[in-house]
């Protein structure tokens, strides 16, 4: 089987189920690594390459042309940003997003949060407009 139909198999399955629902994930390092495991196990899979090859994660991509899935899950996740602030403010997601809870925080420290999370994204790639919209 030659490379494009293998890509549009791993397009079709692999990366829709992976990224299923994404949107609102917080990924947390440990989270990522097996995002990326699994992207790539499938694409060794796919292309007969195993791991006594000893072929780069990198070199794997480029021969495939694939993207890291959690970059796409992150660019993803700012394309629905996007997406909500441009909603009436009626919309649940936005009164989702936009929602203070009142009260007192439990003890230790705070979890990482969906707004966190896209905060320090956008503080990566310099971009001076606020991502939480607050």
């Amino acid at each position: 089987m030659n490379k494009e139909p293998k890509l549009s198999i791993h397009n079709i399955t692999a990366k829709a189920t992976l990224k299923f629902g994404s949107e609102a994930w917080v990924l947390k390092k440990r989270e990522e690594q097996r995002l990326e495991a699994a992207q790539m196990k499938f694409l060794r899979y796919l292309f007969g390459i195993t791991k006594l090859d000893k072929e780069k994660n990198q070199c794997i991509r480029q021969k495939t042309g694939a993207q890291n899935m959690v970059k796409e899950i992150k660019q993803y996740q700012k394309k629905w940003l996007q997406h909500v602030h441009r909603m009436g403010t009626k919309r649940l997601p936005k009164q989702a997003l936009q929602y203070k809870t009142k009260g007192r925080r439990n003890i230790g420290r705070p979890r990482k949060r969906w707004r966190d999370q896209l905060h320090l994204q956008y503080q990566g790639t310099g971009n001076t407009s606020n991502p939480s919209g607050t």
